[in-house]
């Protein structure tokens, strides 16, 4: 299913000992970015994470945020006392020197580096919650994608029949606007006022007409039209596909215009060019 590479996504979860919150936002890339802002403790797991992530995203850039609180019950503080003997031993050997100096208050203790502090979690814990936060978040942001994707897809479709519509009525065309080219090259040769051989010129005319003729790339642009509508309806990433494929209409849409030999088929390219580009501004938020 086609997914856009543009989305956002949250996910907590809760244990007995501590609640992480994964947060991740999703933006167009050519490839799989990835930017981490997390606690300094899981940041030697960050390769296991890529992992995960990767085989859920293939393309865009992910900014996610990884937050973790202690609950209540696992929070008490914690009293170092050999770093309060330290402390202790220390303003006795100041006192001896400095009589006269205001001894810090029990507040001002407790405040000192080191002699309070709150239990830690287990690293295991820790990340067994972020595991299972990174997968909720992750399959959060790959609905929110794919329904960003069935949107871009049909805006996509939709304009590619737009196209199938004018190469139909552009077909349609062609015979008259041989005919009035063949008028027109004729009409020419007479005001030269100049006698050929009438097998050669007829040779001629049918060399200039075959250079004009547009069969080809119109064909091929109906089978690049048929290769999007495949790669759309797929169920693998087809991002990088597609932006293929619209090089592709681009360049026979640029040739057709310049074998144009109407003002109908020019006005024809041009609609071609402006709905190729439409598609191109939607698909370069397809994964």
């Amino acid at each position: 299913m086609t997914q856009s590479m543009t989305g956002f996504a949250r996910a907590s979860v809760t244990t007995e000992d501590l609640t992480v919150t994964v947060e991740c936002r999703s933006v167009n890339n050519r490839y799989l970015d990835l930017h981490f802002r997390m606690p300094e403790t899981l940041r030697e797991f960050e390769p296991q994470m890529r992992a995960q992530i990767s085989q859920a995203v293939s393309r865009g850039k992910l900014d996610l945020a990884i937050q973790y609180q202690q609950n209540k019950a696992t929070t008490e503080a914690a009293l170092d006392t050999d770093r309060l003997n330290t402390l202790q031993a220390a303003l006795k050997h100041i006192s001896t020197h400095f009589p006269d100096a205001v001894a810090p208050s029990q507040l001002a203790l407790l405040q000192a580096p080191g002699v309070l502090s709150e239990r830690t979690v287990a690293v295991e814990v820790l990340m067994s919650a972020t595991t299972t936060a990174l997968k909720q978040c992750l399959a959060s942001l790959s609905q929110h994608r794919r329904e960003e994707g069935a949107k871009l897809a049909a805006m996509v479709l939709e304009r590619g029949e737009l196209i199938r519509a004018l190469l139909h009525s552009l077909r349609q065309q062609l015979p008259a606007l041989q005919r009035s080219h063949r008028e027109k090259l004729l009409a020419r040769m007479a005001s030269l006022d100049l006698t050929a051989d009438p097998v050669r010129l007829e040779e001629e005319i049918v060399y200039v007409l075959q250079r004009a003729d547009v069969e080809e790339e119109m064909d091929r642009l109906g089978a690049h039209l048929d290769a999007i509508n495949e790669a759309l309806m797929g169920k693998v990433p087809c991002g990088r596909k597609l932006d293929f494929l619209m090089q592709e209409l681009n360049r026979e849409a640029n040739t057709l215009g310049s074998k144009s030999t109407a003002l109908d088929t020019t006005n024809t390219a041009v609609e071609f060019k402006v709905l190729i580009e439409q598609m191109r501004e939607q698909i370069q938020n397809i994964e």
